[in-house]
């Protein structure tokens, strides 16, 4: 399993005053979906070991950690049957038991059951801390609904409460903040503005994206990238964005995982096409310094906003009125 590092935090341009927080290390391991379940939990354990040897206080998974991606067809009448338990799950199971051994938060990502009477779940990212308890728990807000994709017959959208956008945080990891949206959040510049001003230092995409079976020669990793990066640059967020690789059948999903600074500069990256763990030091002081220097919450216009949270016309979904 490749590893790759960026063990000394690039320097902050816009430093203001010296560095109040000390770098926190953290990492994110890239993977390939097995049929043999104990081969995977076996590739994940290593990954996650090695970057606990390397110091890193947390890993992050890919989205659907342990599931075969499910939305290549639309879901029959009970989707959700393979949905687990949060808590007793084989998602938690694994997470709690790989945190306790490497001394490290993991995060990860599962097909929570939910019992609603429509057969579908909730796609559920989980932080558990070093000491096997649950620290946090974000459920997928923005469903998509496209070729290869159809999530919609598979997930619910998150509940629109107060805690849709809390970033998590635990004593552990000190006073950093933590958003855990998924996949499809990232391409949303709302979520990632939406968790800037609620304090998170970083957010998280745990993610399953590749080839767009109705487009099989657009390549959309390069646009992915960009858009997650320039939602950073604009929230003065890092980003962590572990993803998946390999062929699944109607996707081969591109690996090329990644985590960014507030500045837009790409820290690690991944190959497309292998196994991977990312390893990187945060100044988490950059984010206060770039926001000083760009105050982009500070002089944004909510009162003019208003359009943003009107439905869209179904009769002009490319918002012509």
């Amino acid at each position: 399993m490749k590893v790759i590092t960026c063990l000394e935090p690039p320097v902050s341009h816009a430093r203001v005053d010296a560095p109040i927080r000390e770098p926190l290390r953290v990492a994110l391991v890239q993977h390939r979906w097995q049929a043999d379940g104990e081969a995977l939990r076996a590739e994940l354990n290593e990954g996650i070991a090695r970057a606990a040897e390397l110091g890193a206080k947390a890993v992050f998974l890919p989205e659907v950690t342990f599931s075969k991606y499910p939305a290549f067809e639309r879901g029959g009448a009970n989707p959700g049957a393979e949905a687990e338990d949060l808590a007793t799950g084989p998602t938690f199971t694994f997470a709690a038991k790989a945190a306790v051994e490497h001394g490290v938060f993991v995060h990860a990502s599962l097909y929570e059951h939910a019992d609603q009477g429509d057969g579908l779940g909730f796609n559920t990212a989980i932080l558990v801390s070093p000491d096997g308890e649950l620290a946090g728990r974000t459920r997928k807000l923005h469903i998509p609904v496209t070729e290869g994709y159809y999530e919609d017959t598979y997930f619910r959208a998150g509940p629109a409460t107060e805690e849709a956008y809390r970033p998590h945080s635990h004593a552990d990891l000190g006073d950093v903040r933590i958003g855990m949206p998924t996949c499809w959040d990232e391409w949303f510049p709302e979520v990632a503005r939406m968790y800037s001003l609620a304090g998170a230092d970083m957010i998280v995409y745990p993610t399953a994206i590749g080839s767009e079976p109705g487009h099989p020669d657009f390549d959309t990793q390069p646009l992915w990238q960009h858009v997650i990066v320039g939602n950073g640059i604009t929230a003065g967020t890092f980003m962590i964005v572990p993803n998946r690789y390999g062929n699944e059948g109607e996707i081969t999903f591109y690996g090329s995982s990644f985590i960014s600074d507030p500045y837009g500069r790409v820290l690690v990256r991944a190959p497309r096409d292998e196994s991977a763990v990312l390893v990187a030091d945060l100044d988490l002081d950059q984010r206060k310094d770039w926001l000083t220097l760009f105050p982009f919450l500070a002089t944004r216009r909510p009162d003019t906003y208003g359009r943003l949270t009107a439905p869209v016309d179904r009769e002009h979904p490319l918002g012509r009125a």
